[in-house]
């Protein structure tokens, strides 16, 4: 037998052994049919700040989230903390908003006066300043996120520091960081709902369930709140219940790859 040939039919024995075995998404349906509930996703911002309230945002059930400003306190200590809990650990990245000088504005802001040097380095002690860091998400950024060149920038960047996945915040309805992070194939999704704008904890009550609706709709949602007391409060009582109203709590890197699945997008996998 000639020698390519024997090589082309090496390669179709191979190809065909993969394929006989591949799991497809029927299969694991089959196997656990849980999975195909409809799944949500929850982050909670702003950690780092505050002691007691974030101890209590990384204790709670599930595979909630913990997004972690650069710099805090208390970002290192609750980091270690949620990772014990298996909980991923994010970035909240804060970015320049379109009014300047916001109270809230944070060390390690990123913005648009930067330049590609000045950003990279900025990103880089924000992202050492969290330990076990797995993805990231942005914290204000109304105006940084609407700059394609910037945003460019940072997906660069995100896809140099390994597999980081990102989180479009959407505190802007002309962001165009989603669209950056799909075009340099960063596993991304967009925040759907968020929980807590009133921190009152009946509205936070409504916020939630407009979140499990929308899962209900689209298969798959993605909510950020933060550590307030009234948040923390129903997310205790209503995550408790969750499956029982055919809803599965999923990490936010699940959640990116339902959503690729289910778009048909291939990504190298934002699951560590």
């Amino acid at each position: 037998m000639r020698p390519a040939l024997a090589v082309k039919r090496l390669v179709l024995a191979i190809l065909s052994a993969c394929l006989s075995t591949a799991v497809t998404a029927d299969d694991v349906g089959a196997v656990n049919p849980a999975d195909n509930l409809p799944g949500i996703a929850l982050i909670i911002d702003d950690l780092g700040n505050q002691d007691s309230n974030g101890k209590q945002a990384v204790l709670l059930p599930g595979p909630v989230a913990c997004s972690f400003l650069p710099h805090g306190p208390f970002t290192r200590s609750l980091a270690r903390l949620a990772h014990a809990q298996d909980k991923e650990v994010m970035l909240h990245l804060p970015m320049e908003a379109v009014h300047g000088n916001h109270p809230d504005n944070e060390q390690g802001e990123l913005t648009l006066d930067m330049t590609h040097h000045q950003f990279q380095e900025v990103l880089d002690a924000d992202l050492n300043s969290v330990p076990y860091v797995t993805g990231l998400n942005n914290h204000m950024g109304s105006l940084l996120t609407r700059h394609p060149g910037h945003m460019g920038w940072l997906m660069e960047s995100i896809s140099q520091h390994g597999p980081l996945f990102f989180v479009d915040s959407r505190t802007t309805r002309k962001t165009v960081a989603r669209r950056l992070a799909v075009e340099y194939g960063i596993p991304s999704a967009d925040r759907n709902v968020f929980l807590d704008n009133e921190p009152d904890p009946e509205a936070v009550r409504v916020q939630f369930r407009k979140l499990l609706d929308m899962a209900r709709r689209k298969g798959t949602a993605l909510g950020i709140g933060h550590p307030h007391p009234g948040t923390l409060e129903v997310l205790r009582e209503e995550l408790a219940g969750l499956e029982a109203q055919g809803i599965r709590l999923l990490s936010v890197a699940s959640l990116i790859d339902r959503q690729n699945m289910r778009n048909g997008s291939w990504h190298v996998s934002s699951s560590r």
